[in-house]
């Protein structure tokens, strides 16, 4: 058995259906906990990277699993084929920038609708802002800590008719906003910190539109604490 730690056993609650491509598989632990547990029958493992390419084949093989878990080198979603029969696809440990680049270059390849389990370390709302492009709803949400880090999960399923969100929703998240816990507040405290170090150290002649733009910020936070 793979040991895995909290992050990624929170995302793992999430998978639904018969075949898991886990992009950016770090060591492909997702996958091998996955198939070990029954949350799905197959799995892809993709590794940009030769060297992390190498490592998940090598947990594959160590865990007895490569007739089950298919590890694949390649750019995002170019490791699925397009007539893939993906039910989730989950990418996480990444920045929201990227994880929204990876899917809106990806887009041919998710004509099967899978959900998307989307895990970032930061600017989550760069995700939030292209689903609605892409035809996914956020289903669920979730927030929480692991080693002094907060962490945010967006599960979101296939909709012909997304949700449009508000300015709010895009920053802080749909449902976390309906079901604000202590790592919300957490985050956003801390971020109205920084907000108002940087805002102390700007000049009002020279960064004036840096300063409007940070005002914004620290009224949006407040509305929300």
């Amino acid at each position: 058995m793979i040991p895995l730690n909290q992050r990624l056993k929170n995302v793992s609650k999430y998978i639904i259906g018969d075949c898991l491509a886990d992009i950016g598989s770090d060591h492909a632990y997702l996958p091998i906990y996955a198939i070990e547990n029954n949350l799905t029958k197959t799995a892809i493992a993709g590794e940009v990277i030769k060297g992390p390419f190498e490592a998940s084949q090598r947990s594959v093989a160590e865990q007895l699993l490569g007739k089950v878990i298919d590890v694949r080198l390649g750019d995002g979603l170019s490791v699925l084929d397009d007539s893939n029969k993906v039910s989730t696809i989950t990418i996480c440990g990444m920045g929201g920038p990227l994880i929204a680049k990876i899917l809106n270059e990806g887009q041919s390849k998710l004509r099967n609708k899978p959900r998307l389990i989307l895990q970032s370390n930061v600017q989550s709302s760069a995700i939030r802002k292209l689903l609605p492009a892409i035809n996914y709803t956020i289903i669920d949400e979730e927030i929480f800590e692991e080693k002094g880090h907060i962490y945010e999960i967006i599960v979101a399923d296939y909709s012909k008719q997304p949700d449009i969100m508000s300015e709010q929703a895009l920053k802080f998240g749909p449902v976390l906003l309906s079901n604000k816990n202590e790592y919300f507040y957490k985050k956003w405290q801390h971020e109205l910190d920084s907000l108002f170090k940087i805002k102390n150290n700007l000049n009002e002649q020279q960064h004036a539109t840096r300063l409007v733009e940070i005002n914004k910020e620290i009224n949006l936070i407040n509305e929300v604490l």
